[in-house]
This record gives structure tokens, C-alpha cells and sequence, in this order.
């Protein structure tokens, strides 16, 4: 059985020694076998899923090991003989729950390197494991430190700027993916997948464990578990819901080449080519009268019931206010897909 994945990371610790975050700058999804026999060599990795501290010496040794398997861990491990910060090297034998947050950040640097698609790696269990940190411009600080390294900075005459206190650290910190545009930095969290042709405007957001799959222009948010299509477009101030804002279970997500006009948002997850008109909120329980291709009103439905269907118009009647879906389709042909599953 192959292993999950296996990185080399630099992290940083507080006082007590807890981790509060690691970098791995390379990363690797099922790794060679040469890699984890090195690994249980030189490391004492004893196999399952580890976060194995090493020192200089150690080191050395694990990338002697692997030379000949992977020049570039090598090389890696060489420069990390050197680092005035711990590093471990982190091996997960199988994708399941995390049990130290080295693990949990292994995970995240997947996701944002592209080598896992959300939703493609296990993260049950994560916040308990993720330390509440001040995110500043010398680094992680443990918050019960923070106070001291404020003082120490000052009478050192620098100024320690707190950019975030948060969980997540600002994903471009760790991985800045290829052919990206993101405008600010700090609205796109570790643990997003940005795909290949994607531009991230100053108002959009994306959430870990979310993304986009290939080029879309986003002003809205993608939130927690919600997954874009290629070449679709989120307009400004719209919004999905994610999983952890009251979607329940119902993974939301946006097809390919859909449209979501500015300051719209969706409840339930779009299939290809769909539209929702600017300033459109549309929740699982929504009602909304389906149009046909004459816009005779055919039936009128909760939202849920044409969740995943493609070729939807979303918009809401001028005059009645009414929610409304137009479709391509003929009355006959509206009324059998409805009640498909009836």
C-alpha cells in the first residue's frame, strides 16, 4: 500500500513547545517508497501517521537516504540542516483524522498546491488541533506571548504589526499557485484551491477546503466547501453558503460557465451554464415558479428540487416579486424531469 503523503516542514512553536504552525515548501502526494523506508532509517518513523521532529544530524542522514530517490527532498533536507526554527518531517501512511497539528497543516499545503481537489482530503477534527494565533510581520506569536514580543519590538525600535488573529494563516504566506491573480492577499485562507487562470479580486474571499477549478473571475466568496467550475464568474458581493454558515450537509457548489450576478448567493448547488440574476438570493427552501421556453409558468417548486439541473436562468419578477426559473425546456419535458424522483 502506497503512503499517503510525506513533507518536509519548518514550523514555529510557543514557549510551552505546542506547534502553531508549519511551512512545506515541497510537498508530496504518495510519496516514493524509497522516501518512507529512508524515513523509518534515519528518522525512527515506526510507521501510520507521524510528525516526527529532526535535527541537524538527522537530517543529513534522511537526505543521504533519499538522494538517489528525490534529489529536490534531498536538497530540501540539506537546507533545513541549517534552520534556527524546528523542523519535522511529517508522513501520513492514510488520509484520516489528524492528530497534531503538523498533520492538519500538511493537509492545507495539499489542498493549496493543487495536489488534492477540495473535498479530497479528510479534515474532521481540524479546528481542535489548530491554535488561535496572531499572524504578524515577524511570524506566528503564541496570543498569551504576544503582549511581550509587542513590548520587546518597541524597545528595539521596530514596530510588530498584527495582521490577523485567526486560525488560517493568508494562503500566499506558504503557496502562491501558478497563473493566479489575487488581488488581496490576505481573503484567500491556506487550505485554498486556486485553479490555473483564476483572478481573485479585492472583494473576493475563498475559504480552506474551496476554490475554483480553473479560470474564473471572482468578486464574491467562496465559502468553506464550495467548489467553482471552470469558467465560471462570481460578480461583486455575492455569496455561497457554505458548509459551516448553514448549509447543513448539502455540499454547494457552481458548475461550469455559470454567472453569478453582484451581491446574489446561493443556497443549493448549480449545474452547468446557469445564471443568477444580480442581487438573487436563492436558499434551499426558496419557492420558485419554473418557466418554460414560452415562460408559461409549468410548476412551482422549492429550490432544492432543481439543485445540480443545468441551462437555469434564476431571476426574480419585476412586478410580482415572485422567484422564478427560466428554462429551455418544453412544458412536457419540465414536468418529467420534476417529477423524476417523485
Amino acid at each position: 500500500m502506497s503512503t499517503f503523503a510525506l513533507a518536509i516542514g519548518v514550523g514555529t512553536k510557543n514557549s510551552k513547545g505546542e506547534w502553531l504552525e508549519v511551512f512545506y515548501q515541497q510537498p508530496l502526494l504518495n510519496p516514493a517508497a524509497e522516501l518512507v523506508a529512508a524515513a523509518k532509517e534515519t528518522l525512527g518513523y515506526e510507521g501510520g501517521n507521524q510528525a516526527i521532529e529532526a535535527d541537524g544530524g538527522e537530517l543529513s542522514a534522511f537526505a543521504d537516504a533519499i538522494e538517489a530517490a528525490d534529489a529536490a527532498q534531498a536538497a530540501l533536507a540539506r537546507a533545513c540542516t541549517e534552520s534556527q526554527k524546528p523542523v519535522v518531517v511529517t508522513i501520513l501512511e492514510t488520509d484520516e483524522q489528524s492528530s497534531t497539528t503538523p498533520e492538519v497543516y500538511l493537509k492545507l499545503h495539499l489542498l493549496s498546491h493543487r495536489l488534492v481537489k477540495p473535498h479530497g482530503v479528510d479534515l474532521s477534527g481540524m479546528f481542535g488541533l489548530l491554535p488561535n494565533v496572531a499572524w504578524t510581520n515577524l511570524g506566528a506569536i503564541d496570543l498569551a506571548e504576544l503582549p511581550e514580543a509587542q513590548l520587546q519590538a518597541r524597545l528595539n525600535g521596530e514596530l510588530l504589526s498584527v495582521n490577523s488573529v485567526d486560525k488560517f494563516p493568508r494562503m500566499t504566506d506558504y503557496v502562491v499557485p501558478s497563473g493566479v491573480r489575487i488581488a488581496h492577499t490576505a481573503r484567500v485562507r491556506l487550505g485554498a484551491y486556486i485553479g490555473e487562470g483564476t483572478t481573485i479580486m479585492h472583494e473576493g474571499f475563498v475559504n480552506f477546503n474551496a476554490g475554483t477549478m480553473g479560470v474564473s473571475m471572482i468578486e464574491g466568496r467562496i465559502s468553506a466547501g464550495v467548489v467553482v467550475g471552470d469558467g465560471s464568474d462570481l460578480g461583486g458581493g455575492c455569496s455561497t453558503m457554505g458548509t459551516l454558515s448553514g448549509g447543513g450537509n448539502i455540499i454547494i457548489s457552481v458548475g461550469e460557465k455559470c454567472l453569478l450576478g453582484a451581491n446574489a448567493g446561493i443556497g443549493i448547488p448549480l449545474g452547468d451554464r446557469c445564471t443568477v440574476e444580480a442581487g438573487l438570493y436563492i436558499t434551499a427552501g426558496s419557492k420558485i415558479q419554473v418557466l418554460d421556453d414560452n415562460k408559461a409558468v409549468v410548476e412551482t417548486v422549492k429550490a432544492r428540487d432543481l439543485a445540480g439541473k443545468s441551462d437555469l436562468l434564476f431571476r426574480r419578477d419585476s412586478i410580482t416579486g415572485a422567484l422564478q426559473c427560466v428554462t429551455n425546456k418544453t412544458a412536457i419535458e419540465l414536468n418529467n424531469e420534476l417529477h423524476a424522483n417523485n
